[in-house]
């Protein structure tokens, strides 16, 4: 089939290459050819020759048959070269076709290709999406657990801080409150939604107001944290005392967003601090009993032996007599240890500088050491290194007092030689720079003991040849604290078994010189004096003291005698013991001043040791003396009270012309201006101011005692600031003059005093406004 299918195709090309009429006459000499050869070959076959007819007919039926093939070949030719040429169209077509089918093929191949890298990166970005949704809904579902746990320990730390019993506040920089826990809301009887947005003068008094926006302004200022303590009131009305501690806070940007405050209620503590200071101040008192007590009967030894030892005596009974008298005054400087000792503990060491008349002070030292020495048989020397002055300003109590516990000790460590001692003075600006050299030749003090033998209660630790010498760590710690106090200071030198020197150093202004004129004039003007007082002793020693400086006394020996004598006599003088059977001096006073007549001075008469006159003042006295009298102390009131005018003849007279009570009035009360005031405006506004000050004071105080808790220098000084005011404008002077100590912490030892001062207001402007309404009382019965 194939073979003929490839002859068919030649013969259509040799059609088409030959042309139609060769090819005819090349088909008709191939048809006739193949007719003489067929007929030949089947006559030969069947005849076995072959004749020239069956040539002829051969080649005659070639020639028949020749166009007849010829058109139909022509014919298949024509139909075969259009077949062809259709099919060849048709290829052409196919062709194109396939070729555009190819190129389809081809760019949807690339379709696909791109369709499957679409496919893959839809996967992928599906993949992709589907991871993010994953992470998202993880991120959702960590940030809702987060905020849950948020949540839960917002509530937490809210529950901790609303359980807190601490204030716990906020307020942004203009000062406004942004929240706070429960108890700040039970303070300021405002829950927290109120709270926010106002300030502390919308919520607390004026005053605690102002002291919190202070220490807001200070954390603001300074940046930094601020502890402080203040009281603060509840909305009731109850006042507690707080620690408050303030901070600023910041965003995490670093921006100060305002502060956070803290408060605890210490109200206990400071009841507890409060209760300390009673103990202290009762310990005080304990200490002052005792030690009147004690005086007591001290006072007499020392006044009787005084007086015995100006009388005619064997020379041992001298020696005895001046034994008795050296041993009641050392015990007195034990007294005095005691008392200073509980001073020092408070820091309330105080001195009452006077005029002294330096070489009779010096004597006097000599004299008494000298007999201290001799009792443990002991040699003593008192050498004046250079010219002394005749006077100085300095508190001769407490320089004896340090110089009498120097030469003790030293004659209480020496067994056997000599205790020396040496005066030198530099005079240099109207100052005087004194020295005393302590020297003995005791048992000494080891070198590494030397710098704490000063300190409180400590006891050099001695062998056991030097038992008796034991001392009670007291002494010299008390000794150079005063000694400082003078602007001084006190060194010690020692070797063991050499002995040791002790300096002390003082630097006092020069006066001019003591005048004697005092006892002169209390000789030659007699007075007639009532004592009251009711230990025999003291009023043995008294009564001998008063009569040999020419006076005449008369004796009460209870508060009641004294009362019934008085107006039974014309009396000059009256000096009132303190502690009576039957009542106290100051009661004898008041029941004096209350009766509306004129009065004699009237000084008390104490066994404590004397700094301060001003609570004696205050309680009706004139002055005070310390037992025992002694006779310069008697002349000194003497001259400046009793011998202010005449006696005896002219003393009715006088009487019309005094006022009741004048010398304690002006000392508490600022007379020329209360009476001017009165007198322009009348009794009844004074009277409205008192009661406005009365009011006020508590508040006062309050503060006052709580800036005294928190140590807040600031706030001490203005509030006794607006004390002084006060008092001044009601006319009180003492409490006028305390509270401008108080308000003044430029002062020497402010620190050391402005308790006192403190105690001095609070206690005593209560009777001080007692005295200013009775003298308002009087003055405008006689207006």
């Amino acid at each position: 089939m194939k073979q003929i299918k490839l002859l068919a195709q030649y013969y259509v090309d040799l059609l088409v290459k030959l042309g139609l009429v060769r090819f005819s006459m090349l088909l008709a000499l191939a048809l006739v050819a193949l007719a003489v050869i067929v007929q030949v070959g089947i006559t030969l076959v069947l005849n076995g020759t072959v004749h020239d007819t069956d040539i002829v007919r051969s080649v005659f039926f070639g020639l028949l048959i020749t166009p007849w093939a010829v058109y139909f070949l022509s014919v298949v030719v024509d139909q075969l070269e259009e077949s062809r040429q259709r099919l060849s169209k048709l290829v052409s077509k196919l062709e194109e076709m396939r070729a555009r089918d190819m190129e389809l093929n081809r760019q949807l191949t690339e379709n696909i290709t791109q369709l499957n890298l679409e496919i893959e990166e839809r996967k992928r970005a599906e993949e992709a999406r589907e991871e993010a949704m994953q992470d998202l809904e993880n991120e959702v579902y960590q940030r809702e657990k987060a905020q849950v746990e948020l949540a839960e320990q917002t509530a937490l730390l809210r529950s901790f801080i609303d359980a807190s019993p601490d204030l716990i506040y906020y307020r942004n920089e203009k000062g406004q409150f942004s929240g706070c826990n429960r108890a700040m809301e039970d303070l300021t009887g405002k829950k927290e939604k109120d709270l926010v947005g106002l300030t502390p003068w919308d919520v607390y008094r004026e005053d605690i107001a102002s002291k919190v926006v202070e220490t807001d302004q200070q954390v603001f200022d300074n940046n930094v944290s601020l502890t402080y303590e203040q009281w603060l009131e509840y909305k009731d009305g109850r006042k507690a005392y707080f620690e408050l501690r303030k901070l600023p806070f910041y965003s995490r940007d670093g921006r100060r967003l305002g502060l956070v405050g803290f408060g605890r209620e210490i109200t206990e503590r400071k009841r507890y601090q409060d209760a300390l200071e009673k103990a202290s101040r009762d310990k005080t008192a304990f200490i002052s009993t005792i030690s009147h007590e004690l005086r007591t009967p001290l006072n007499g030894i020392v006044g009787l032996s005084r007086m015995l030892l100006e009388t005619r005596l064997s020379e041992e009974q001298l020696g005895y007599l001046r034994t008795i008298h050296v041993s009641a005054i050392t015990l007195g400087n034990i007294f005095n240890d005691i008392i200073d000792m509980d001073k020092s503990d408070r820091s309330r060491l105080e001195l009452m500088p006077q005029p002294l008349d330096f070489p009779d002070f010096v004597s006097e030292i000599e004299n008494i050491s000298a007999l201290m020495a001799q009792q443990n048989g002991l040699r003593f020397t008192l050498d004046r290194l250079t010219d002394l002055p005749p006077a100085v300003k300095v508190d001769a109590t407490r320089l004896r007092q340090i110089l009498w516990n120097l030469v003790g000790n030293a004659v209480k460590f020496t067994k056997q030689g000599a205790v020396n001692v040496t005066v030198s003075c530099d005079i240099e600006d109207d100052m005087a720079h004194l020295q005393f050299d302590v020297e003995d030749s005791g048992v000494g003090i080891p070198q590494e003991e030397q710098d704490k033998i000063f300190a409180m209660y400590y006891q050099v630790k001695q062998g056991e040849d030097n038992l008796h010498a034991v001392g009670t760590g007291i002494g010299l710690a008390v000794s150079r604290k005063l000694a400082r106090l003078m602007n001084g200071d006190i060194t010690v030198d020692s070797e063991v078994g050499e002995g040791s020197n002790f300096t002390v150093t003082l630097s006092v202004p020069v006066c001019a010189p003591v005048s004697n004129k005092e006892k002169v004039n209390a000789e030659q003007s007699p007075l007639h004096i009532l004592l009251v007082e009711d230990i025999e002793l003291n009023i043995t020693v008294a009564t001998n003291l008063l009569e040999s400086l020419g006076h005449s006394v008369d004796v009460a020996r209870s508060g009641q005698e004294a009362l019934n004598m008085y107006p039974q006599s014309e009396y000059d003088l009256l000096l009132l013991d303190i502690q009576l059977p039957d009542m106290t001096g100051f009661d004898i006073a008041q029941t004096l001043r209350n009766s509306g007549d004129a009065l004699p001075p009237l000084v008390a008469l104490t066994a404590n040791v004397i700094k301060d006159k001003t609570e004696y003042i205050r309680n009706g006295m004139d002055d005070a003396i310390s037992k025992p009298i002694s006779v310069s102390a008697v002349a000194e009131v003497i001259e400046r009270l009793a011998l202010q005018c005449p006696v005896a003849t002219e003393a009715a007279e006088v009487k019309k012309r005094k006022k009741p009570g004048n010398d304690m009035l002006d000392k508490l009360l600022d007379l020329e201006m209360l009476t001017s005031y009165v007198d322009i405006v009348g009794p009844e506004p004074v009277f409205q101011s008192i009661k406005m000050f009365e009011d006020l004071m508590p508040e006062y105080i309050q503060i006052l005692e709580s800036n005294m808790t928190a140590k807040d220098q600031d706030g001490i000084a203005s509030e006794a600031h607006k004390i002084k005011g006060a008092a001044g404008s009601i006319g009180l002077k003492h409490i006028q003059k305390v509270a401008q100590k108080a308000q003044s912490p430029e002062l020497p030892a402010w620190w050391e005093n402005i308790a006192d001062w403190v105690d001095e207001i609070k206690e005593g402007y209560v009777q001080d406004l007692e005295v200013l309404k009775q003298w308002l009382e009087d003055y405008s019965k006689e207006v």
